[in-house]
């Protein structure tokens, strides 16, 4: 990854947050390599959307464009979340914009506006994270909050960052340490305001796909029989449909606590 100019200290809880991240993935000695870098944009808005299999991808990503140009990305994050009274107020320092999974309205206009404004959004279209390793079926904000705001999709796939922490499973520090992490980045993508957001929400999802696809294929660590590694790779994750069983049994148990 190549250096950048120094970035804003405007921001000091970003900042700070960068460099715990930095240092941690520094002390696991994590192996970053990078395709399609000229895709990410030095200045303007744009919409990331980024596949999820790990719980630090926002963080990864976040890592990855630093490297490049130290831009900060605001992402949409589930609002619990921000109802933890700390997590809460370092999200929103950070311009991170809180989703309601049950009315996101105002999440969209926020984002819309953030977008608008020029800032990189981060958005992780299948939902939450995906225990199957493979790229599910995406929700359509995504393409029309694009749309709406004039700027483009860019889509950006990660491999390796579930092998640090995932669903499911809680890797040792040992099983983490020197993991590669590959990203690699699509072309931007422009949405016809005219368009329909399904199609091009399928549009997004078989780019997202095929960039994990090409990262599993060049990965250099062999998945065969390994936990990290989806089932159609002789791996031993679950399958798309055991996996989305799986999350409608965890979704009503939450709901019954809820209730």
């Amino acid at each position: 990854m190549r250096m950048a100019e120094p970035m804003n200290m405007g921001e000091p809880v970003y900042t700070a947050a960068i460099g715990v991240g930095r240092a941690l993935f520094s002390s696991l000695r994590l192996k970053p390599k990078v395709t399609g870098l000229r895709n990410l944009p030095d200045a303007g808005g744009a919409v990331l959307a980024i596949t999820h299999f790990g719980y630090l991808d926002f963080a990864l990503v976040e890592w990855m464009l630093w490297h490049k140009n130290r831009r900060r990305i605001r992402f949409l994050a589930k609002e619990a979340v921000f109802k933890q009274p700390l997590a809460g107020a370092v999200l929103r320092s950070m311009g991170h914009i809180p989703v309601d999974m049950k009315a996101g309205a105002d999440a969209y206009a926020l984002a819309v506006a953030s977008l608008k404004s020029g800032e990189l959004l981060g958005v992780f279209p299948e939902g939450g994270v995906n225990a199957s390793f493979t790229v599910r079926a995406l929700k359509t904000g995504t393409v029309r909050m694009a749309a709406e705001a004039g700027v483009p999709v860019i889509p950006v796939a990660v491999w390796g960052g579930h092998r640090v922490l995932t669903k499911n499973h809680q890797p040792s520090l040992r099983e983490a340490f020197a993991t590669p992490i590959r990203y690699a980045i699509g072309e931007p993508i422009r949405v016809d305001p005219a368009a329909d957001p399904t199609e091009q929400t399928l549009r997004l999802h078989d780019t997202l796909q095929r960039l994990v696809d090409s990262l599993q294929t060049d990965y250099p660590v062999d998945g065969a029989g390994q936990w990290w590694q989806p089932e159609h790779l002789g791996g031993t994750a679950p399958t798309p449909e055991e996996a989305a069983v799986a999350e409608a049994e965890r979704r009503r148990r939450r709901e019954e606590r809820e209730h």
